[in-house]
This record gives structure tokens, sequence and C-alpha cells, in this order.
């Protein structure tokens, strides 16, 4: 499998560390405060509770064997073909070697 890295080109995917569905928002939290029943099942649930879609599925993935940039790729869970490959908002470096 090959993925596309915008800032490196393409590169096995040996090189990348896959790290989750990229559309999950992380529930809010106040670190001094104690968590209640609610906000403890919206972490169980952020945490432990995941779809696993058939088709699309927009994803994190590192590239700790290269730029080491993160980055989201839109890629077909079914047959494993990457759609686009793109860099995570605010992960560094733009493409067009500019800082961000």
């Amino acid at each position: 499998m090959r993925i596309d890295c915008c800032y490196c080109g393409p590169r096995g995917n040996e090189e990348f560390a896959y790290l989750g569905d990229a559309t999950l928002a992380r529930p809010p939290a106040d670190p001094a405060a104690p968590l209640d029943d609610a906000a403890r099942a919206q972490w169980h649930d952020y945490v432990y509770l995941r779809d696993n879609p058939a088709g699309l599925l927009r994803e994190h993935w590192y590239h700790g064997g290269g730029c080491r940039a993160w980055l989201i790729a839109t890629r077909d869970t079914r047959s494993h073909a990457f759609q686009a490959v793109e860099a995570a908002p605010g992960a560094g470096a733009s493409p067009d070697g500019g800082a961000r």
C-alpha cells in the first residue's frame, strides 16, 4: 500500500502510523473539575466505542518514517485505496515549504 504524502510524495505504508478517525470530536473537559457520571459516559464512548464504516473515512496518519508530519487521509475502508491526503491543520510546515 502506498500513501501519497503531501510533503514527501508516494511512500510505503510502513513509514506511517494509523491514528484513527479524524472526524471524532473530543468531549469538553475541565482538568480541574472532577468528572460526573455524564462526563465519564462521554469519555467512555469517545475512547472505546467506534463505528466501523464500509466506505470513505477521513483518518489521522503520522509520517514517522519520513517528514514526521500529521496528515489527514481519505481512505476507502473496503479497498484500502487512498482518495486524498492533506496536511492536518496546525501540524507544521505547509506543503509549499513555508512555515505555518
